[in-house]
């Protein structure tokens, strides 16, 4: 009962965001862009039957690099609800249909991760990015888990805040059942698990809460970045519990 419903919207939403994307953002300026955005993703998390909860200090300005654990396809979602910032994904998702075109829209800088020189390219563009003053956000773990746990933490695009002399501040994903408070596994995305199938699962669960916990902002304070990373990783542990 609750699936179609949530399906019907999802779509509408989806064909939205294309409409905004293909009529709207080549007259807006880059805040009523980003603003946009904002608000697309809270209205798509209302649509498949996810609150949010934030909680901490969402960043105003930046610059700033918010590190966070990666669970869900969801995650994009919850993170641009809680504050616009500029992505950096695995360059596959750029084709992915639909998805590839919003999250391009969405100002993601993309890297091919199997590319010791494409890294170094992204690096230098996130460096200019943050000192541009702009909100950029990463996964470090380089893959999704399944949320009980945190991965260890990919160290090699800290070096662009330290480059770029920038805070990097911890956020802390959960997913939980809104009504008993319980983590709830069904966005998952690891695994063999199939896109389609972790929207199904999704679509299908009660309603679920994402709770988005903004840490305290740490500097590298002479720290090399699998110091640094290690840090991080601990912090955003400490964040989900």
């Amino acid at each position: 009962m609750r699936v179609l419903p949530r399906l019907l919207r999802m779509l509408v939403h989806l064909g939205l965001g294309l409409w905004i994307v293909y009529f709207r953002f080549p007259r807006l300026a880059p805040p009523a862009r980003d603003a946009t955005v904002q608000a697309w993703a809270h209205t798509m998390l209302a649509c498949l039957g996810v609150q949010m909860r934030v909680l901490g200090d969402v960043p105003k300005t930046g610059p700033v690099l918010l590190v966070a654990n990666h669970i869900s396809w969801l995650d994009i979602l919850v993170m641009h609800a809680a504050r616009h910032c500029r992505f950096i994904s695995k360059s596959d998702i750029q084709h992915w249909p639909v998805v590839g075109m919003l999250a391009t829209a969405a100002g993601t800088l993309y890297i091919a991760r199997e590319s010791r020189r494409d890294a170094l390219r992204v690096v230098h563009r996130m460096a200019e990015r943050l000192r541009a003053q702009e909100v950029l956000a990463v996964f470090p773990e380089g893959t999704t888990g399944d949320g009980s746990t945190v991965l260890p933490f990919h160290a090699n695009l800290l070096q662009a805040a330290i480059s770029a002399d920038a805070p990097v501040l911890p956020v802390g994903l959960r997913f939980a059942d809104a009504r008993t408070g319980a983590t709830s596994f069904a966005p998952c995305y690891i695994g063999d698990d199939t896109l389609v199938g972790s929207v199904w699962r999704t679509l299908r669960a009660p309603n679920l809460v994402a709770v988005v916990h903004f840490g305290t902002a740490q500097t590298s304070q002479g720290r090399d970045r699998r110091a640094w990373a290690a840090d991080l990783r601990a912090a955003v542990i400490g964040l989900r519990a």
